[in-house]
Order: C-alpha cells, then structure tokens, then sequence
C-alpha cells in the first residue's frame, strides 16, 4: 500500500516549474522593486530589467510551454469570460482545472502592465527623457495600477480557493490540484 495521501495520488501536474518559479520570481520582483523605488536608483533599475525579462520569458512560455502554459488554453473570449464573470456573481461559476476565465485575462493584464511599466523606467533612464516630467507620472500610474491589479488578483484567489474549497496559493507552489470533477470529501 502507498504511504502517500489520497489528495498526492490522484493530483494532477497542472503548472510546470517554469510558470512556478516565473510567478513567484515575479513576486518578489514587484516587492524589491517596490521597496526600492526611492534612493536605490541602480538596484531599482536591475530589479525592473529582471522583471522585464521574466514576462518576455513567460510571453514566450505561453506560446511554447505546456498545455496548461498557454495563452490559447487560458484565454477565452470575451463572450466566455462575461459568462464566466455571471455566473461568478451567482456563485454558479463551474471550476476549472487550470486557470479560469477572468484568472486568464489576470494573467495577460497583469503581464501587460508590468511590461509598462518596466519599459515606462527604462524609458525614464534614456538620455531624451531623463527627468521628464510625464514619463516619470505616466512610470508611477502604471505602478499604482499594478498594485491594484495585484489586490485584485489575490482577491480572485483567495474567492476561487474558498468556492471551489482548493488551496491556489499551494497549487502554484507545488504545481499539482486535484483532478477535474474528484469530491473534497
């Protein structure tokens, strides 16, 4: 008989090491980045180069990767996600195995905005807008959406965790959730 619980037995590899170590990477980018926004300069700078080139790896992953890594597997149309969003309303949402509809169109926004603004500092860095006064506002906007970007998306997970009764913050650790239709007991 197998020591290990029913839970290791029956899961499913949903996230692949890549997207983990990518997601948390990224974390902890964002909150260096945060931390060091004022009188760290050069630490700040390399802290947004590696969170740039953390979302062009994971562009890339999304084209290359996995199944579950793909754009095309996460991201639905927006008639499917306004659906989704309905149904969420009523507490009817059905789970999903990878990432869900509206966690999909998360992903892309909150890629899109750290990419801005990552290239809005690097921007600001160049020689033709170094101390302009727009491109400084327009770098600081797009951080403040971030963060709200942000609270929006653990707030997501945290309502999807308790719905569906599953542990996202675990899953996106280990990689593994529990197969399509399997009961919590």
């Amino acid at each position: 008989m197998n020591g290990a619980p029913p839970v290791e037995r029956t899961a499913v590899r949903v996230w692949d090491p890549l997207v983990r170590i990518g997601h948390w990477s990224l974390v902890a980018c964002i909150a260096a980045a945060w931390f060091t926004s004022e009188g760290y300069g050069v630490w700040h700078d390399r802290i947004g180069y590696a969170a740039l080139a953390i979302v062009c790896l994971r562009v890339v992953w999304g084209f290359a990767g996995p199944h579950y890594a793909r754009f095309k597997e996460f991201v639905r149309s927006p008639a499917a996600t306004l659906d989704y969003a309905r149904r969420m309303a009523t507490a009817s949402e059905p789970r999903h195995l990878g990432h869900n509809p509206l966690g999909g169109w998360m992903i892309v926004l909150l890629l899109v905005v750290i990419a801005l603004v990552g290239l809005s500092g690097w921007l600001y860095t160049t020689d033709r807008y170094w101390g302009v006064e727009w491109v400084g506002e327009l770098h600081e906007a797009l951080a403040d959406a971030l963060l709200v970007l942000i609270a929006l998306h653990v707030g997501g997970v945290a309502l999807a965790s308790y719905r569906h009764r599953e542990n996202l913050v675990a899953a996106m650790l280990h990689g593994r959730k529990r197969p399509q239709g399997a009961d919590e007991g």
